[in-house]
């Protein structure tokens, strides 16, 4: 009995090196992994640079934390949840991205131990070098709490003992806040903005496939707002319809933050991009040097 206690402390004090997978910097695949509340803002926020990530060899999952079952005016539950899944594995495979959409209920996320183990799971499964997320302070609970799960998440992914079922990650991955327009308790800060020029018009073909969301209007949409979106029989219509508001968001985005625009491409390059989308750098993650983020960001100019 004394040889295997004495066996199992030196386990605890001195935990087993646990070989790692190849990661970025030895077979130069990035594996990125995108948390969304909700089966569509994992491609809002970071489809651009999805596509862009998966157009050049590496890997991207998108994660929907719930299941949306209750993001329609019309429609809830079941249905709505396969239906929701459904539209998002249609995007996911426009983009080139795996995709998953776990099975908690839209609105009732919470911030629990036994979801903090979920999500941890999924960014060591995925062995992922960037992870993205909400921001924790956002106009939806939901969204909030991914936040909140992913920050639990930023340490506990290198913590042996943490789920030891799954083998904990050798070096913790850089996080990245998605962009928004909240200012409490500070406004998004723009650490990496990447032109999405050249996938722009992939991104809005991918969107056409939300219909319940994009011109069914979602959960504050209604039977008006459905009447007056481009009807089905009509997808060039409806494709215009979509394109004209992702315009205006996309360069919006990259007017907004056009000084991260010309710190990553210099000052006229930056001038021509006409779409971005943009990433605040977590405090809790690995703090990545600029080199780093080029690296992670390979279609990033190269100095």
């Amino acid at each position: 009995m004394r040889p295997l206690i004495a066996l199992l402390c030196a386990a605890w004090l001195f935990p087993l090196s646990v070989p790692h997978p190849a990661a970025a910097q030895e077979d130069g695949q990035v594996r990125v992994i995108v948390f969304g509340a909700h089966p569509d803002d994992a491609e809002y926020k970071a489809g651009g640079v999805g596509a862009m990530w998966a157009k050049a060899g590496h890997a991207v999952k998108m994660v929907s934390v719930t299941n949306g079952d209750i993001g329609h005016w019309g429609m809830a539950g079941g249905p709505l949840a396969q239906r929701r899944a459904a539209e998002s594995a249609k995007v996911a495979e426009k983009l080139g991205v795996t995709y998953e959409v776990l099975d908690i209920h839209d609105g009732e996320l919470l911030p629990t131990l036994e979801n903090r183990r979920t999500i941890t799971r999924l960014i060591r499964e995925w062995d992922a070098d960037i992870v993205i997320c909400h921001r924790p302070w956002d106009y939806h609970p939901d969204h909030r709490y991914v936040g909140v799960l992913v920050q639990d998440a930023a340490y506990m992914v290198a913590v042996p003992f943490f789920c030891p079922d799954v083998k904990p990650l050798a070096k913790n991955p850089v996080f990245l806040y998605s962009s928004d327009g909240f200012k409490k308790p500070y406004p998004f800060r723009p650490d990496v903005v990447i032109g999405i020029d050249d996938v722009f018009e992939l991104k809005v073909d991918a969107l056409m496939a939300l219909e319940s969301q994009t011109f069914e209007g979602g959960a504050l949409g209604s039977a008006e707002f459905m009447a007056a979106s481009p009807p089905a029989s009509q997808p060039g219509l409806r494709r215009k319809w979509l394109w004209e508001r992702w315009d205006r968001r996309q360069s919006g985005e990259a007017d907004r933050f056009r000084d991260g625009l010309v710190r990553w491409y210099g000052e006229d390059p930056a001038k021509q991009i006409k779409y971005a989308e943009a990433f605040e750098i977590c405090e809790f993650g690995r703090q990545p040097s600029d080199d780093e983020i080029r690296k992670l960001f390979p279609f990033l100019p190269q100095p």
